[in-house]
């Protein structure tokens, strides 16, 4: 899917040193947020959780360059009566902060509100990634409710904030 600066397309196997190279520059970055996939092992494991139906990794390029800008994934994906996703995403050096994963996330909503579906995503931050709140918020998610110790990231169990956006608010 294209639209603006930005597309998305599914991880593929060929973005594995592309993929690997930005999650090394962007540690900084993703500490103590996100545990990306750092190595060959764990990027190989991520991407063969694609061929679990309840799993959708989408990567973000800037449509002119091509470079990878970030990633986001649908996970717990629940069909039947409840139709819902987890939605987990993080960007990469030097990406942030320039609006390019909001484009890119915007994508993958419309991508699951109208051809997967659903009807609900949900996205669980921590309380004091206050950049990541924002770019929920922007794209229309209600702050829900407080999960604590809900996620062990880095080795740790943290505390999380519930964002949730229905298809029909979309």
């Amino acid at each position: 899917m294209t639209t603006g600066r930005v597309h998305i397309h599914p991880a593929s196997a060929a973005d594995e040193e592309e993929f690997l190279a930005a999650v090394e520059r962007s540690r900084r970055l993703h500490h103590p947020w996100v545990a990306a996939p750092c190595t060959v092992e764990t990027f190989r494991e991520y991407f063969a959780r694609q061929l679990d139906p309840r799993f959708a990794a989408f990567f973000i390029r800037i449509n002119e360059s091509r470079e990878l800008v970030g990633v986001v994934n649908l996970s717990e994906i629940v069909h039947g009566p409840f139709r819902s996703a987890y939605l987990g995403y993080y960007a990469f050096v030097p990406y942030a902060g320039r609006g390019f994963m909001k484009d890119g996330l915007a994508q993958v909503i419309t991508h699951a509100f109208k051809t997967m579906k659903l009807h609900r995503l949900e996205a669980n931050i921590q309380p004091g990634n206050h950049p990541s709140k924002a770019l929920v918020r922007k794209l229309g998610f209600r702050r829900e409710g407080f999960s604590p110790r809900y996620l062990k990231i880095n080795g740790r169990w943290r505390d999380h904030e519930r964002w949730a956006i229905l298809c029909e608010d979309w």
